[in-house]
């Protein structure tokens, strides 16, 4: 039960990063670039939220043990996204920073969680 609330912390968490992710694309400028790297970004940035759900709610270890490791994908094709906004000039960098920050903190967060899962069916 003690462990309860940091997953409780960690779903509004990536939903916050989320919605962050939302509102960034809802400024992208009307171009090919910005739809089209906004619509990746769209997409791999709000599914981490969704695959965290999904692992709040696991059935299995297993199962539990395998969506953390979707998180990071996406969180890492998320990154790639953000970067191509900001060196294609499509976003000025700077206000990309705090998602940066923000997705790296997570993809740190969830490969802990894979480590100490996996350390406890040793």
């Amino acid at each position: 039960m003690s462990d309860k609330k940091p997953r409780q912390d960690l779903r509004l968490r990536t939903k916050k990063f989320a919605l962050r992710i939302i509102t960034m694309c809802e400024s992208l400028p009307d171009s090919r670039a910005g739809r089209i790297l906004g619509d990746q970004i769209f997409r791999s940035g709000t599914s981490v939220a969704a695959n965290y759900r999904e692992a709040y709610r696991a059935r299995s270890r297993a199962e539990f043990i395998s969506k953390p490791g979707d998180c990071r994908k996406e969180l890492e094709e998320t990154m790639l996204w953000l970067e191509l906004l900001g060196e294609s000039g499509t976003l000025n960098p700077k206000k990309l920073s705090a998602l940066m920050l923000e997705a790296d903190e997570l993809m740190a967060i969830f490969s802990a969680i894979i480590k100490n899962s996996k350390g406890r069916d040793s």
